[in-house]
């Protein structure tokens, strides 16, 4: 990995870590940063197509948007951009944002009783340095009643959620059993994004 740029205090080098913008209008994401320490700079969303290709695997799909988000946002400036994309899929299927309350109560109806797998994949781009790391997860939804999905739809709690669901917030209670990582499944693995970011020089109260 090239040399980050030292300042010379006297005879005492220090290296200064690059300002680092969040490629994510995620605050779930921000606040999972937060509890790492790191704060960023600046925070943009990237604004790309996040339609899947035909037949587009769903982990390679993660892949491809957190590389195109990096690729949107990176700049001329000297600054690390971190980017990430978490895929919910039953399958080959990919179930992303529901567009409304009628694909989201078909999305929890295809997870109802069966287990899915959670991708966040995650893109660190800095001058010279690229990055990326992809952690999967599996969750276990329990058979869920018509009421009981009727009631969580009613909480809007899915609108904006990959899968149409939060681990995090009212759908805790459906699930009994996953394994992986917590974090990523609410949208960013924080132990692969920490290595990342302190193989740059980024860490938490470094900011």
């Amino acid at each position: 990995m090239p040399a980050l740029p030292a300042q010379r205090q006297g005879s005492v080098q220090t290296t200064q870590p690059l300002p680092l913008i969040l490629g994510s209008a995620s605050p779930r994401r921000l606040e999972l940063l937060a509890q790492i320490g790191i704060r960023p700079d600046r925070v943009a969303a990237a604004d790309i197509d996040e339609t899947p290709h035909r037949d587009e695997a769903p982990r390679d799909y993660a892949r491809r948007m957190a590389r195109e988000k990096l690729a949107a946002l990176q700049g001329g400036d000297r600054a690390a951009v971190l980017c990430a994309d978490t895929v919910v899929s039953v399958g080959r299927r990919i179930l992303g944002k529901p567009q409304d309350r009628d694909e989201a109560r078909f999305f929890l109806g295809l997870m109802s009783g069966r287990r899915h797998r959670v991708m966040t994949a995650v893109a660190l781009g800095a001058p010279s340095r690229r990055a990326e790391r992809l952690v999967e997860s599996i969750v276990r939804f329990r058979p869920l009643g018509r009421a009981e999905i009727e009631a969580y739809l009613d909480s809007l709690e899915w609108q904006g959620k990959a899968g149409g669901y939060a681990i995090q917030g009212r759908a805790a209670a459906f699930i009994p059993w996953m394994q992986g990582s917590f974090t990523a499944i609410v949208g960013l693995p924080l132990a692969e994004t920490a290595t990342l970011l302190a193989s740059i020089g980024i860490t938490g109260g470094a900011r």
